[in-house]
Parts: structure tokens; C-alpha cells; sequence
């Protein structure tokens, strides 16, 4: 989804505006509601092979870490020997996922996830879902809940008062939470999520930059990003010593006009810097098929890199 986020949606407690927007979360609460009573389906191939299926998903809208948690699992079951794919809605905003998603395997996209299960169910043994945990029609294997630490939970309440799909109660469905991001208070964090489901697994990951040591730390930077929460990729930066002179951020999945590069490339210029952005920003940059888009970005790989990755592989292996 394609949005700017207000501020109040991260406060740790609801404000005026939160409550003015409470009635308009009715129609998300009839909606978790009847999702409860939706048929789910099994999806058997030949021989009776049920083709199995994880669901990498959030209850906090964006900016979570769903597509790189997806591309981890995905690295972790190819080791295992697994023939696995990626299943993506066909969102137009997400294409930019989709083609990232590419880059590491088969991805299958329709309108309707289930359509895509049908399709994999013939070659594949695990599907892995980037998104669709609300998706009550099928019968995952394993779901997995994506947290950015910092934001945990917002304010609490539900879209649009605040950030979340679905009340933090619902972790009691789930299997497995991935908290990202370092933060100080990621112990009280972990005890509000045992408070809803104390049998749930917990893993903790943080963002590497993967090519950072191609950069001259002598150079003078500006980025830009336009994703769930832009200042991850700010912070990735600076951690790594970066002189960021300045960041623009951007809405999720935002699509840039040529007028907008021209900008970024105008202040470049003037403050004699070079451009660096992310590697899903490059690549929806791509799609506007002009050359002068690309010339002067350069773009840095991010990886999701999971504390104690064993555990999660132990988790995967018995529970698949």
C-alpha cells in the first residue's frame, strides 16, 4: 500500500486525532470478523503431495521487513534442499517487491494468492507468501509476523487511527515472530508480545549494507528512499560511517517522476555530493525507462541478518 504515514499513527499512546478516526476502524473490525469464518483450503498435487506453504506477513502496515524476512527463509529452505518460489499479490504498487523477489527466485503473482498456489502446486514444494496473512482462504503451514522493534505496535489501534491490520491479540493464530531493528526497550517489546502467546518463537534480525566498502568514506553522500520506514536505510548508513549530508525520504513504493530525479540530482550537484538509494528504489527507477533516471545513482544491497540464524533453522526443520 501505497501512503504517507501520519506522525500520531507511532505515538505510544493514542492523541485527538486517533480518537476523532476511531469510528472509521469499524469497517477493518467487521472485516477480521467474517475473515474468521472464511473456508481455507489444503492444496494437494499428485500422489496426494501437499505442497506446503509460509506466510511472511505483519499486523503493522509497512515498513517491517516482510520481503527481506521472505528472501532470508527463502536462502535458508534452498539450503535445506527444498524446491521453493515466491507468491506476491498482483498489487501495481508492489511491482518493485516483485522484482526484488526475482533477484533470489521464481515469483508467481495474480490477483488472487490462491490462483498462484494452484499454478506452484505442480513443481514446488514450499511456497513461501510475501504479505497475505490476512488472507484467510488459506490454510498456511507456517506464519510468520514482521515487526519493526522501534515501531512495535504504534499506538495500538487500528487503520486509520492507527497503524495496525489486525489487534495485537491476533498473535495468539500465529507461529513465529521477527522483530527488526536494535532498540533499548526490545525487552518490554518481547514481553508484550509473550503476554498474547507465550508459546510463540521470537527472532531478532538487523539490516546489513552489503557493498558498503565499494563507497569512498571520504565522498560526500546524499539518499534517498522511498519504503516502508526510510530512516532504517538512513540509520544503515551512518552506522557504517557514511557521510550522509543529507536524506530525503519518500511514501512506500512511491513512483518517482523525472522532475523529482532531476531535483535530487540538482542538489546533488550544488552540494557536490553523489546519490545513493536502495536497491528497490533503483530498481522502480528502472521502470521509467529513461536513461538519465539511473545516471548518477548508485544503489547499496541490504540483507536481513538474523540473531542466532540456527534457531530459526532449527524452527523451520520441525515445524515443515
Amino acid at each position: 500500500m501505497k501512503l504517507n504515514k501520519p506522525k500520531f499513527w507511532d505515538y505510544k499512546k493514542p492523541n485527538f486525532f486517533s480518537f476523532l478516526l476511531l469510528p472509521f476502524t469499524i469497517p477493518i473490525i467487521v472485516n477480521n470478523f467474517l475473515n474468521k469464518f472464511k473456508k481455507k483450503k489444503n492444496l494437494k498435487i499428485k500422489n496426494n503431495k501437499k505442497i506446503k506453504s509460509i506466510c511472511i506477513g505483519n499486523i503493522y502496515i509497512g515498513g517491517t521487513g516482510k520481503t527481506p524476512t521472505a528472501i532470508k527463509i527463502n536462502q535458508i529452505l534452498k539450503q535445506l534442499k527444498y524446491k521453493t518460489l515466491f507468491i506476491k499479490k498482483n498489487h501495481k504498487e508492489s511491482f518493485d517487491e516483485q522484482k526484488l523477489l526475482k533477484t533470489h527466485g521464481t515469483v508467481y503473482s495474480s490477483n488472487k494468492r490462491i490462483e498462484s498456489l494452484v499454478d506452484a502446486s505442480r513443481d514446488h514444494d514450499i511456497a513461501i507468501f510475501d504479505d497475505g496473512l490476512q488472507d484467510n482462504s488459506i490454510n498456511y503451514d507456517l506464519k510468520f509476523v514482521c515487526f519493526n522493534s522501534k515501531n512495535f505496535i504504534g499506538n495500538g489501534l487500528l487503520i486509520p487511527a492507527g497503524p495496525l491490520r489486525e489487534k495485537i491479540d491476533s498473535l495468539k493464530k500465529y507461529d513465529a515472530v521477527l522483530l527488526n531493528g536494535d532498540d533499548e526497550n526490545l525487552y518490554e517489546v518481547v514481553s508484550k508480545i509473550k503476554k498474547q502467546n507465550i508459546d510463540i518463537k521470537i527472532f531478532k534480525s538487523t539490516y546489513v549494507l552489503l557493498d558498503a566498502n565499494k563507497l569512498d568514506k571520504k565522498n560526500r553522500y546524499i539518499a534517498f528512499a522511498g519504503i516502508g520506514i526510510p530512516s532504517n536505510f538512513y540509520e544503515s548508513l551512518t552506522t557504517y560511517g557514511i557521510n550522509i549530508i543529507k536524506f530525503m525520504d519518500f511514501p512506500d513504493h512511491h513512483l518517482y517522476d523525472d522532475s523529482e530525479i532531476k531535483k535530487i540530482k540538482d542538489i546533488a550537484k550544488n552540494l557536490d555530493a553523489k546519490i545513493l538509494t536502495t536497491e528497490k528504489d533503483y530498481l522502480r527507477l528502472k521502470t521509467l525507462n529513461n536513461s538519465l533516471s539511473l545516471e548518477g545513482i548508485d544503489f547499496l544491497k541490504m540483507e536481513l541478518k538474523v540473531k542466532d540464524e540456527h534457531e530459526l533453522i532449527d524452527f523451520i526443520k520441525t515445524s515443515i
